[in-house]
């Protein structure tokens, strides 16, 4: 089966030619659809990668094993010109937490420390608790010294939804409580848990500092513990104490595990997903389960491409970031070491938001390249997947190459019950539904195949020069 060989002649199509995905290309996108639907390989690589490394902070031990795992693994599965680009980051990681309410009601309290935050120095901090309904409650406050010697209490909650856009309005107190308090001379900060659960498993995440000279120690409460918190300060003052302590280094190693399906041109198609997790659970929703829908997803395609002898037009490349929890380090650091070559990817998407079934495609293309969305959503419908908007984020570690101009898809996931399990200890493998999973690995195959041979690209198409 013939197909244009060259990038050079695909990106020089006519207008019609490059809003045309080619009816050969349609139908192997569809039979990959339907055999990804029986799909083993996805579950078992997030089976392997949980079981084998278990929790994987960026920057860690932990992690390292993971990238040499991977590497194993991608070789053993048939991928061309696996490696890893290694890069250098400041680390982190807990020692110990402990939190307790010492007066009126004496009683330990669940929590986890934040990401990136300070220790409480030896024998912890006390002080008495200053709660605020919401983060803009706190920023608010007056700067009069009230809050000196406090620790502050920032009580905003999560809304569920489907898409996850109840994170980015609750994600700002991670950081905000500990900046804002600082500011105002509090000892410490403490939040309800960026989560939607009510279990008690407090929720961790990165946060980060304003002032690198006003930092305050900062912690999340599990949802029982900041209700507890709450009813105690509706009955009177209310002293707390904290002790976290926390180990950093200047700098250490992480790394991009990359394998790759080689294609006719220079043109690259990226697909992944991030290889870190936090250090409480074993991460399996985040995101365990995006390695292994994506892995599964070229699995499928390369085992298309060793029975039929036809490579793809473009090369798909499976990227495994590092490091991306704790800043999108990972991210930062492919899109800098492929500066030169950003102009060939075609196209980009990451699954990082757990292993429900994808309901929807929202795409970031050129807008005379919009008619292609239309014909990928007629094969995607088969396995539920309706066409959603032109403004496409494509993922967290996929943000720097959008930024760039590069075409990016989100294959949106079912994310109503992501938040309860997200940075938690709860967020282990049993979550995740296998035949789930495996409609993830068969939407993704055939949406990298389409966009793999679609000729002309996703890219708006360059207005010719006026001549004077």
């Amino acid at each position: 089966m013939k197909r244009l060989l060259l990038a050079a002649s695909a990106l020089c199509l006519t207008a019609a030619q490059a809003q045309t995905i080619p009816d050969e290309v349609r139908e192997e996108a569809e039979a990959l659809l339907e055999a990804g639907m029986e799909d083993s390989v996805g579950y078992e690589t997030v089976k392997q990668l949980t079981t084998r490394v278990g929790a994987r902070l960026g920057g860690s031990e932990a992690e390292e094993r993971a990238r040499e795992w991977a590497e194993g693994y991608l070789e053993e599965l048939g991928f061309s010109n696996v490696r890893t680009e290694t890069f250098t980051m400041p680390y982190w990681e807990r020692s110990y937490e402990y939190a307790a309410i010492e007066t009126p009601f004496p009683q330990e309290l669940e929590i986890t420390a934040l990401g990136g935050s300070i220790g409480t120095g030896r024998g912890g901090v006390s002080g008495e608790v200053v709660r605020f309904e919401s983060l803009d409650d706190l920023i608010e406050a007056p700067m009069d010294g009230s809050l000196r010697g406090k620790i502050v209490f920032v009580d905003e909650g999560m809304t569920r939804t489907q898409d996850g856009s109840g994170y980015g309005v609750a994600v700002r107190k991670r950081s905000g409580a500990a900046n804002e308090g600082a500011k105002r001379g509090a000892a410490a900060a403490l939040i309800r848990s960026v989560g939607t659960d009510r279990h008690r498993f407090p929720h961790t995440g990165a946060m980060r500092y304003a002032d690198e000279d006003a930092k305050i120690p900062a912690a999340a409460l599990s949802f029982p513990d900041a209700e507890q918190l709450a009813r105690a300060m509706e009955l009177g003052p209310v002293t707390v104490s904290l002790d976290i302590g926390v180990k950093t280094k200047r700098e250490v190693t992480s790394g991009n595990v990359i394998a790759e399906i080689k294609g006719q041109t220079d043109e690259i198609v990226v697909i992944g997903g991030h290889l870190d997790s936090w250090d409480l659970g074993t991460g399996a929703i985040d995101d365990g389960a995006g390695v292994g829908i994506t892995t599964g997803a070229a699995k499928l395609i390369l085992d298309h491409v060793s029975e039929t002898g036809e490579k793809p037009l473009r090369t798909i490349r499976l990227v495994y970031w590092g490091a991306e929890e704790v800043g999108l380090l990972g991210a930062r650091a492919y899109a800098e070491a492929h500066r030169d070559e950003l102009p060939l990817h075609a196209m980009a998407a990451e699954s990082d938001f757990g292993a429900r079934e994808i309901w929807q495609m929202d795409t970031r293309f050129g807008e005379d390249k919009l008619p292609l969305r239309q014909q990928m959503i007629r094969v995607l419908a088969r396995a539920g997947v309706a066409l959603g908007n032109n403004q496409a984020s494509g993922g967290p570690d996929v943000s720097p190459l959008a930024a760039a101009g590069v075409p990016v898809v989100t294959l949106r996931q079912n994310g109503w019950d992501y938040f309860d399990l997200h940075h938690t200890a709860d967020d282990t493998l049993d979550k995740i539904d296998e035949d789930e999973l495996a409609q993830n690995v068969a939407v993704y195959a055939a949406f990298t195949w389409m966009a793999a041979n679609t000729p002309g690209g996703f890219r708006a198409q360059a207005q010719p020069q006026a001549s004077e």
